[in-house]
C-alpha cells in the first residue's frame, strides 16, 4: 500500500511489475465507480509487459475526498503530480469512461508525457443528454436509497444480453454493491465525481492530440454510444477504432480477455510499427 500527499490529501497508488531499465510504464485511469481493486484481475497480464501503475483519483477508493465541488482538471493535475512523485517522464495510458475523459484532458495538457493511449467508452465532451443522466443519478443519490441508486446506475452500464446471461454474476455484484451504495460517504463522493464531469470538453482540441491512440467502442453502450467514439477517431489524427460487438459500457467486465488483448496488442503492435 502506497500513498503520496497532494494538496494536503493522501492519495493511494500501487505499482506492479519489475522496474527494469527501458520497461515502459502503463497507467490505468478508473471509471467513475471504480478503484485500483477493480483492475486486480488484469494485474498479472499487464505487469508482465509493463510497470503497471494503478491509482485512485479524488473521491475514489482509498484516496482522499474533496469536500468542495471541483472539475476534472484537478484529477488531471493529480496524475501529473503522481508522475512527478514517481519520477515518471512519460507513460502509456488506458482510460475507461470517466478515466477516458481524464486521459484526453491529460493528453491535451501534457502531450509529451504520453507515449500511447487507449480511450475506452469515452467521449469528446459531456453532452446535455449525458449530463441529464448524471443529474438523475445524483438526485437518486440524495435520497440515500442504495437500492434505488443501484437500479438507476448499474443496469445501464451493461448490455442487455450480458445482464441476462450473467444473472448469477450480476446478483453477486448487487449483493456486494448494495452496502457500498447505501453509504452516505460513497454517495456524496459519487455526486461530486459526477458533477466534476459536466464541463468535460476536448472537442476543439482533438486535432492537436496526435498521440498514437486506440479508441475502444461497444456496440451496446447506452451511456457513451458508438457515435461518440467514432467522433473521437475521426478527429484525432493518429487514432484507430475498434468495436466490441454485443457489449455494453463496462467493456472491461463484459469482455475481460478481449479487453486485455486489445490493450497489450495495441501497445506492442505500435512498438513494432515504429521498427518496421
Amino acid at each position: 500500500m502506497s500513498y503520496f500527499t497532494y494538496q494536503n490529501k493522501e492519495m493511494y497508488y500501487e505499482l506492479s511489475g519489475e522496474q527494469e531499465n527501458g520497461k515502459e510504464v502503463l497507467v490505468i485511469l478508473n471509471g467513475i465507480m471504480m478503484s485500483t481493486k477493480s483492475w486486480e484481475p488484469f494485474k498479472e497480464a499487464f505487469s508482465k509487459e509493463f510497470l503497471l501503475l494503478r491509482y485512485d483519483m479524488f473521491d475514489q477508493g482509498q484516496s482522499a475526498s474533496l469536500e468542495e465541488p471541483y472539475t476534472q482538471e484537478v484529477q488531471v493535475d493529480l496524475l501529473d503530480a503522481l508522475f512527478k512523485h514517481l519520477d515518471i517522464d512519460k507513460a502509456n495510458i488506458v482510460g475507461i469512461s470517466y478515466g477516458a475523459s481524464i486521459a484526453l484532458q491529460f493528453a491535451r495538457k501534457y502531450p509529451n508525457k504520453v507515449i500511447r493511449m487507449i480511450i475506452a467508452n469515452g467521449v469528446a465532451k459531456t453532452s446535455p443528454w449525458l449530463k441529464d443522466i448524471g443529474d438523475g443519478w445524483n438526485e437518486v443519490a440524495k435520497t440515500r436509497n442504495g437500492l434505488a441508486y443501484y437500479h438507476i446506475t448499474i443496469p445501464y452500464i451493461y448490455s442487455p444480453q450480458f445482464y441476462t446471461k450473467q444473472k448469477d454474476w450480476m446478483d453477486k455484484r448487487k449483493e456486494l454493491l448494495l452496502p457500498i451504495f447505501s453509504s452516505e460517504i460513497f454517495l456524496d463522493r459519487m455526486i461530486r465525481l459526477t458533477k466534476s464531469a459536466e464541463t468535460h470538453d476536448v472537442s476543439n482540441d482533438l486535432k492537436n492530440i496526435k498521440i498514437p491512440s486506440l479508441i475502444i467502442s461497444s456496440e451496446e453502450d447506452y451511456l457513451t454510444p458508438p457515435f461518440e467514439q467514432k467522433y473521437l477517431q475521426e478527429h484525432m489524427p493518429n487514432a484507430k477504432l475498434v468495436m466490441i460487438p454485443s457489449c455494453g459500457h463496462a467493456s472491461m467486465y463484459e469482455e475481460p480477455s478481449l479487453f486485455t488483448s486489445l490493450v497489450l496488442g495495441f501497445f506492442t503492435q505500435e512498438q513494432l510499427e515504429y521498427q518496421i
